[in-house]
């Protein structure tokens, strides 16, 4: 009897450590990166609440992660410098600028 609670034991000691290598081995999903770090010049226009921004090529809407760097411009028509995250549908403003032919309210 008190070889089978050696032997079990062993075993249950045994298979958790093969789990955990497993675990362990396998490697980071690094092909997936939420947001590019490359920045992209887009132009369209900032929504009145300054949380979204319209695309002009396509009038796709994205969400502006950061809208503190875009106060003062809502309703505006600019061109952005952003890091787009596409997967969020969202940009991340790092710079903006008024576009030529503004279409501001």
């Amino acid at each position: 009897m008190k070889k089978l609670m050696i032997i079990s034991f062993v075993l249950a000691l045994l298979m958790s450590a093969v789990s955990v290598a497993q675990y362990g081995a396998q490697q980071p999903d690094n092909s997936k990166s939420s947001m590019s770090t490359k920045a992209v010049s887009i132009t369209g226009t900032i929504s009145d609440d300054g949380k979204m921004f319209v695309n002009d090529k396509d009038g796709k809407s994205w969400a502006i992660s950061n809208p503190d760097a875009v106060k003062g411009h809502e309703g505006h028509h600019v061109i952005l410098q952003a890091q787009v995250d596409p997967d969020k549908n969202a940009v991340h403003v790092l710079s903006l600028k008024m576009a030529k032919d503004s279409m501001a309210k």
